[in-house]
């Protein structure tokens, strides 16, 4: 039996995966890193959250492709923890313009993916089935999250400190 031709130029499906993956973080990471130049705060995460969403409704099967993490002690993803590193880089300037406490980086991170990616997972999944305006919508889950920073800035007692 013959190797499909696939196979001639990738090893294995893995492979062909970790390819595409990196391809699609490359590309979300500069798009962006593009929307938040040049901007600082609520403008920043407003733009970033905005150039996700975009992102992915223009390439729902590579956006779907960059939410594996890599395996960072794999030689084979070292390529691909480089570049969601990167990505993180871009996500975590854009946080640093709410002066949040350097300790909670990681958790308030984690929190604006999870919201942001919870919403655009619903969206194309057709989770939205109301004839209501999704944009509007987003719009209201990006200003909670802005709201939200801008509060533990305030507030830096709210969140319980890093163990």
């Amino acid at each position: 039996m013959a190797t499909p031709s696939l196979y001639k130029h990738v090893g294995s499906v893995e492979d062909l995966r970790r390819g595409v993956a990196l391809v699609a973080v490359r590309e979300l990471g500069r798009a962006c890193a593009a929307a938040t130049v040049g901007r600082s705060g609520p403008d920043a995460l407003r733009s970033l959250a905005r150039a996700i969403r975009g992102y992915a409704v223009e390439h729902p099967g590579r956006y779907s492709a960059t939410q594996v993490a890599p395996d960072p002690s794999s030689a084979d993803d070292l390529e691909l923890s480089a570049a969601g590193a990167d990505v993180v880089a871009v996500v975590a300037a854009t946080l640093r313009g709410f002066d949040l406490d350097e300790a909670r980086t990681v958790d308030v991170v984690r929190a604006v993916r999870s919201a942001v990616h919870g919403f655009v997972a619903l969206e194309l999944g057709g989770g939205f089935g109301l004839p209501d305006d999704v944009d509007a919508s987003y719009d209201v889950l990006v200003e909670l999250l802005v709201d939200g920073l801008e509060g533990l800035t305030a507030d830096p007692g709210t969140v319980p400190p890093a163990s």
